[in-house]
């Protein structure tokens, strides 16, 4: 067995680096943590994270993972997920939650946030923002929570002319019936059920509006966005193929500063209120980011590529919004840094790849 924690030093050394953050973990500890969408990208790091304060610090924290896929709960999770404290839940969330345990937090993850699934999968996109926000905002009113957690995006802010620095207070406009929209409405709808329920039944409820973020646990066989694309390239050892001009700019953050971010949010975070999650000292354009990569491996001497999209591929850009760059000084205000640039995250990332 690799001595490591979940056989990656990677994801050992972020899961250190977060824990010595300057957030007091221990009101996590025996308290009971339902976490939907607990196989995704960012989702699963949490859970990680939760994993390691009961492996390495007797957090006595009770896990409920909402996943639908049970055996990519054990292929992510491993041995833990057949650990006492664990449990896998099955529940379809777009009906009224039936968990009979008593939660303390709710951490709503769950989303299908990949443009690729916006054409062909509008409902599912959708359901799961909207319908399923609603019902587990009626679950933690019951449960009396102490803290929710909604998992939203920078997407909510629509179309804002650009250049911009965007605050948590801008609204841009966005078409209903454009097809992008099946996403970033949804959200919308879901933030605005979390006010209401802040507002009128007084749960606990805390919005993160999240930024470009990549780490180990994404999917770059199956993943299409940019970073992931990229990142399948390098570690394939394959010139890089851009589908786009190259100019727009993103600001990438490193998976261990958001999930640290997202955590510090749930337990110190204003209430009713939302805060963007990112890394603004990391905003790069597309031609930047895939020179970062091919600085990855030298050795291959690897060159960038471009290639028109064509209209029968599945993946929806986003062709908004291409100078717009989100501000974390809300953030920054509770005590949050960043600890990661580009270039050591997509490292660790190609480290863990290749199996470190």
């Amino acid at each position: 067995m690799n001595k490591y924690f979940m056989g990656s030093a990677i994801i050992e050394e972020d899961m250190q680096d977060i824990y010595q953050r300057n957030v007091n973990w221990s009101d996590f500890y025996n308290r009971t943590v339902l976490i939907t969408g607990a196989t995704g990208m960012l989702a699963s790091y949490i859970v990680y994270f939760f994993i390691y304060l009961n492996e390495m610090h007797n957090a006595n924290i009770n896990i409920l993972a909402l996943a639908r896929n049970q055996a990519k709960c054990y292929q992510r999770f491993g041995l833990y997920a057949m650990k006492k404290y664990f449990q896998i839940i099955n529940d379809d969330f777009t009906v009224p939650v039936k968990i009979k345990k008593k939660v303390d937090f709710i951490i709503h993850a769950a989303s299908l946030a990949s443009p690729q699934y916006y054409k062909s999968m509008p409902i599912e996109v959708a359901a799961p923002n909207a319908v399923g926000t609603y019902y587990l905002l009626q679950f933690a009113q019951k449960q009396q929570v102490r803290g929710f957690l909604f998992f939203s995006t920078g997407d909510i802010y629509g179309y804002i002319p650009s250049p911009n620095i965007i605050t948590e207070d801008m609204v841009g406009s966005m078409d209903p019936l454009e097809l992008h929209s099946c996403y970033g409405e949804s959200k919308r709808m879901g933030e605005t059920w979390c006010a209401a329920f802040a507002r009128e039944q007084e749960v606990p409820v805390h919005i993160i509006r999240i930024g470009h973020t990549y780490g180990p646990t994404m999917d770059i066989e199956n993943d299409p966005r940019v970073f992931a694309a990229f990142m399948k390239c390098i570690y394939y050892g394959k010139d890089i193929m851009m589908l786009s001009d190259g100019t727009a700019k993103r600001s990438f953050c490193y998976i261990a500063d958001a999930i640290a971010g997202f955590l510090l949010v749930l337990l110190e975070g204003e209430i009713g209120a939302a805060y963007n999650v990112c890394n603004s000292k990391e905003f790069i354009s597309i031609s930047e980011l895939a020179e970062l990569m091919l600085r990855l491996r030298p050795e291959l001497n690897l060159r960038v590529i471009q290639k028109q999209r064509t209209d029968s591929e599945s993946y929806l850009e986003n062709k908004n919004n291409k100078a717009n760059k989100l501000t974390e000084k809300k953030l920054i205000t509770l005590g949050w840094e960043c600890h990661y640039n580009s270039y050591v995250g997509f490292r660790n990332v190609l480290k863990y790849l290749q199996g470190v």
